[in-house]
């Protein structure tokens, strides 16, 4: 039994951080290359559904758990931000090896250091389970190239549903002029971000304390 995890959505400052995982049977990975499974980055939106259901058809089980702003911005604030975000993610991904019970898991590390993400998510698992935890594994391995297509489509739909609600922000990473216009006319119309902002992110905190310049000038 063979797990593959990985997440969508780490450097974003709108929206959540989605990690997900797919276990199959060894001998049928070879089915997911076979449908043409890879990195979610190197596949279209209308590619990625498509392969998404395909992936879940012929996996044994899937899981996704999203962290929400909130949840990021309460642990980012307790501490070093990189340090406390790896921790959280390493925690999000021993609970879904957990539901999926697989005897081998390879996961993307997002820690500069492989083994010490892997050793974070060791010592949070009830059963022993051999993890693999290496950068870029979300193109060295098939299992998760599926992962990662699950946890961008899951992440896609929730932003889809964000801005139904909020209206168009654009992708909700900061390198987007539409993420960061929206985060300016929030604080103008509002006086505060929505609860889809991660507010402890440093462009949310730059656009803020710019506000709060202009608003000291003026008095």
């Amino acid at each position: 039994m063979v797990a593959g995890v990985d997440e969508e959505g780490r450097g974003c400052v709108i929206g959540p951080l989605v990690v997900a995982g797919v276990v199959m049977e060894e001998e049928k990975i070879p089915e997911l290359v076979e449908l043409g499974v890879k990195d979610s980055k190197c596949l279209s939106p209308n590619r990625r559904d498509v392969l998404a259901v395909e992936i879940r058809r012929i996996a044994l089980k899937h899981t996704v758990i999203r962290l929400s702003p909130k949840d990021i911005d309460e642990v980012v604030q307790a501490g070093r931000k990189l340090h406390r975000l790896n921790r959280l993610e390493a925690k999000a991904m021993a609970k879904v090896i957990e539901l999926l019970k697989p005897d081998i898991a390879y996961v993307d590390a997002s820690d500069v250091l492989e083994e010490r993400f892997k050793h974070h998510i060791s010592e949070l698992l009830s059963s022993r389970v051999k993890i693999v935890s290496e950068h870029k594994a979300d193109v060295k391995y098939p299992i998760v190239s599926a992962a990662s297509i699950i946890a961008k489509v899951e992440r896609d739909t929730k932003i889809a549903e964000l801005k139904e609600k909020y209206g168009d922000f654009g992708c909700g990473y900061p390198t987007d002029p539409k993420t960061l216009i929206f985060l300016e006319q929030s604080l103008k119309r509002f006086g505060k971000y929505p609860d889809c902002v991660r507010k402890s992110w440093k462009p949310a905190k730059r656009v803020k304390s710019e506000k709060d310049s202009r608003q000291t000038r003026l008095i």
